[in-house]
């Protein structure tokens, strides 16, 4: 397979959203991953999302976290959740000092009571939401076959990748269709899931994630025809490898060579993503200059969705 090690492709594909995990798991047990929170953005409170809600579940770190700080940035209110309180309230704090508005609250998306409160609280704070980025997901924690998979390990993977982006979209959708409609196309909002390079391609070993990613991508279809014509635009991206502590968990998992940088991925540019680079494409998406795009999947994989990583 191209001049890339089966083992590589295996990592490149469980981190095709190398950074949307609140808490990855290793070996059957929790591992924390811990990061130290990105820099943050000039704030101009008159930026072009002032007076925009943003919210954005899984942004303790990585794309989740780069996301919220440049909504922020850009004078939107953000309010994330995640599972790591510690990180989530150093990012929030962060957000704030720099002069953003921005609040988290822990909660988990495998459980609705959670999310639909994380909703609500949003909701009660602010009085409206007009931009989500569903974005929270995991890896499963070892590359193992389909049939050596266990159900445990595929129930949480499932029900954090694709029952969460369910239940988020479930309680974000009814308070979207509140907003009064505006722009070129009466859009009342915007929903933005964060899918993957798996959701397209099969890697050996991830069939958990992939099949969430899939699920992903799929939801965000059915949901943007069912909604779209009352003024909601939803969207997906595809990230490939993106240079985050996910990605760099799944390296280590599979015993692959750890450094600065990580080991080059097959793409164009021959290097990871950042984070940034990611957050870019979901404010634009959630733009009014794009505001004709509906249910489609956007690949921000650099290249490895055009033929250069052959399975």
């Amino acid at each position: 397979m191209s001049n890339f090690s089966r083992r590589k492709a295996i990592s490149l594909g469980a981190v095709g959203t190398a950074g949307v995990a609140a808490t990855i798991l290793t070996q059957g047990k929790q591992n924390q991953v811990q990061s130290e929170p990105l820099s943050q953005p000039e704030v101009n409170p008159d930026g072009r999302f002032a007076d925009r809600v943003v919210l954005i579940t899984g942004a303790t770190s990585g794309i989740g976290e780069a996301t919220a700080r440049a909504f922020a940035a850009e004078g939107a209110t953000v309010h994330f959740c995640g599972r790591r309180e510690q990180l989530g309230q150093q990012v929030a704090q962060s957000i704030t000092d720099a002069g953003g508005k921005a609040t988290y609250q822990k909660a988990d998306v495998r459980i609705e009571d959670e999310v639909r409160a994380f909703v609500d609280s949003c909701i009660q704070s602010y009085g409206k939401i007009d931009i989500a980025f569903n974005n929270a997901g995991i890896v499963n924690p070892k590359a193992v076959p389909l049939a050596e998979q266990s159900l445990e390990d595929w129930q949480n993977v499932m029900t954090t990748n694709a029952t969460g982006y369910f239940l988020a979209m479930k309680y974000e959708i009814p308070h979207l269709l509140k907003n009064e409609p505006g722009g070129n196309y009466g859009t009342r909002g915007v929903i933005v899931n964060n899918a993957s390079v798996s959701a397209h391609i099969g890697f050996p070993g991830i069939s958990p994630y992939s099949s969430s990613k899939h699920a992903v991508v799929g939801m965000t279809k059915c949901a943007a025809l069912e909604y779209g014509k009352q003024g909601i635009r939803i969207n997906s991206i595809s990230p490939g490898a993106v240079n985050t502590p996910m990605r760099r968990t799944a390296y280590e998992n599979q015993g692959l060579p750890q450094g600065d940088p990580l080991p080059d991925p097959p793409n164009i540019v021959n290097r990871a993503n950042t984070p940034e680079e990611m957050a870019d494409i979901v404010m634009l998406l959630a733009s009014s200059d794009i505001s004709y795009i509906l249910g489609t999947d956007i690949d921000v994989t650099t290249g490895m969705l055009t033929g250069l990583l052959t399975v």
